[in-house]
């Protein structure tokens, strides 16, 4: 197996270098060669290469039929600068899955709008992060097709207690990013699945009035709320169903997994496939 190792939002910094030798030589014991893309380290501010050179770095993952698949390591802000140079016929086409998580939100729903194709909110860099061990073990059950455990969330129904439908969203800061533009999914029948890093109450809240504000919460079939990792150290009065029950029919279903976000031990979700939960 043989992986391409993308950097579409902001440029890494210098001193993660040794990380990202350590995932190149955890991922040859597992008998996956990695490829990493010309930008993947900050040059200039945040930016490892101009939107255009961070783009062509994915098409050429892309049109590599030696590239199994394409995990992209970095986070940040930048990443929706590339969408607009993608080749969108070409990733259709192409027998690969995108991995990516945070920021990488804009890509992974981009990719599903445009080409109907599902993607992997996850971070392959928690292979070498603090809870490695567990995501190591994991993942190379996933590779070797012995379990599916990097996938099986556990949650909770805290409304409704049935959900059906193809699953968009990640980030939610990320995603509302591509509100307005045509690489916005559509929502209708679809199960919003939302998950923060940054924001505590005043921010979170005002993106669920944006949500509302759209007529999303009218048009999906129900949400899944990843963590809300700052939120959740607030110290807040509410939690996170709290305050989004002030903007979501009393009749959608809402269901929660402590097990996907931006912790180091979280678990992978796909964008793009069809997703049952009951209660």
């Amino acid at each position: 197996m043989k992986i391409g190792i993308s950097a579409c939002s902001d440029g890494q910094l210098n001193e993660w270098k040794k990380q990202n030798e350590e995932l190149e030589t955890i991922l040859y014991e597992r008998g996956i060669e990695t490829v990493f893309a010309k930008h993947i380290y900050a040059k200039k501010d945040s930016f490892s290469g101009t939107d255009q050179e961070r783009a062509d770095d994915l098409m050429r993952f892309y049109q590599d039929d030696s590239i199994d698949a394409i995990y992209d390591i970095s986070g940040g802000d930048l990443a929706n600068g590339v969408l607009k140079n993608l080749d969108w016929d070409v990733i259709a086409a192409a027998n690969k899955t995108f991995w990516g998580y945070s920021d990488l939100t804009t890509i992974i729903n981009a990719i599903f709008t445009k080409t109907g194709k599902y993607s992997v909110l996850y971070q392959i860099k928690n292979l070498v992060y603090a809870n490695g061990e567990l995501q190591r073990k994991r993942f190379a059950e996933f590779v070797s097709k012995k379990n599916n455990a990097l996938f099986d969330v556990k949650y909770t129904f805290l409304q409704g207690e049935r959900m059906e439908g193809v699953v968009v969203g990640g980030n939610i800061r990320c995603l509302l990013k591509l509100a307005g533009t045509e690489y916005w999914p559509d929502m209708n029948g679809k199960i919003l699945f939302l998950e923060a890093y940054g924001g505590e109450v005043s921010q979170i809240a005002a993106l669920f009035t944006q949500l509302e504000q759209m007529g999303v919460f009218k048009q999906v079939e129900g949400i899944i709320l990843g963590t809300f990792t700052a939120y959740e150290k607030s110290g807040a009065t509410q939690s996170v169903f709290d305050l989004l029950v002030g903007h979501i029919p009393e009749t959608l279903s809402v269901a929660k997994t402590t097990e996907i976000g931006h912790g180091t031990d979280s678990k992978a979700i796909v964008i793009g496939c069809n997703m049952e939960l009951r209660n």
